[in-house]
């Protein structure tokens, strides 16, 4: 396959990027789209030039590092994350746009990689639950029910890779958030700190700079984890709780 690749170039934060022209030639559509930037990168090496930075780590779509808007889509045409991404989803000749997440609170460092620590601080401000240490407990001593236990694995699945946010219109980290809470709230190990978790997690999301939600669900189609979009209307019945309870 022969392709045209349009990629944002950026040096630093403060230097105004834009998008670069490269050819690749020889790719085989067995390739993933990683695999595809690594052999467009040997050849900007051997040819004298920078190559294009951009995250990566897992490489097998468990870790969410992989974050790239191409051809408009986060993580590309098909629901999975950039690295599960078959160069067989193109066409030989195709022209194809890689470009950052695009969001306020996500700020480019530098090409392809951005700031995420957004996410982080979210998580710190109440993603724990404060259990005793030591050793684990029998997998009976706290009995869940399979409901509850099904509901919060399918929101553990995130990643956090921040696609939910480059696909909102408003850059809203609600989906991210809401599944971060859903799956400590329900069970009975999350208890303690139900009501203080989606106050914090939820004010620590808007002092960060992400968007209002308007429910537009662009969120949960491009989330490769397929973490639904009720998710964020059980986290807002959890917070007019808590509201309430603590006025």
């Amino acid at each position: 396959m022969k392709l045209t690749l349009r990629v944002w170039r950026q040096k630093s934060p403060d230097v105004p990027g834009a998008m670069a022209a490269y050819e690749v030639d020889g790719i085989s559509p067995d390739m993933s789209f990683l695999e595809m930037l690594d052999t467009l990168n040997e050849e900007l090496i051997l040819g004298g030039q920078e190559p294009v930075a951009f995250d990566h780590d897992c490489r097998e779509g468990i870790c969410g590092a992989c974050s790239l808007v191409i051809n408009g889509d986060a993580h590309g045409p098909e629901r999975t994350t950039t690295c599960q991404l078959h160069m067989r989803s193109f066409r030989d000749g195709d022209t194809i746009d890689v470009e950052p997440w695009r969001a306020a609170a996500f700020p480019v460092v530098k090409d392809l990689v951005v700031d995420r620590s957004s996410f982080d601080r979210i998580i710190q401000a109440g993603g724990y639950v404060a259990v005793p240490t030591g050793a684990a407990p029998d997998a009976h001593a706290t009995p869940v029910p399979k409901p509850d236990a099904d509901f919060a694995f399918e929101h553990a699945e995130c990643i956090g890779c921040g696609a939910c946010v480059a696909a909102c219109p408003n850059g809203s980290a609600m989906l991210f958030t809401s599944a971060k809470v859903n799956h400590l709230n329900v069970l009975p190990q999350g208890a303690p700190e139900r009501e203080s978790r989606v106050l914090e997690m939820v004010s620590t999301m808007d002092d960060e700079g992400f968007g209002g939600c308007t429910l537009a669900g662009e969120c949960a189609t491009a989330c490769p984890k397929g973490i639904p979009l009720f998710s964020i209307t059980s986290m807002n019945r959890e917070f007019v709780r808590a509201a309430r309870k603590r006025r």
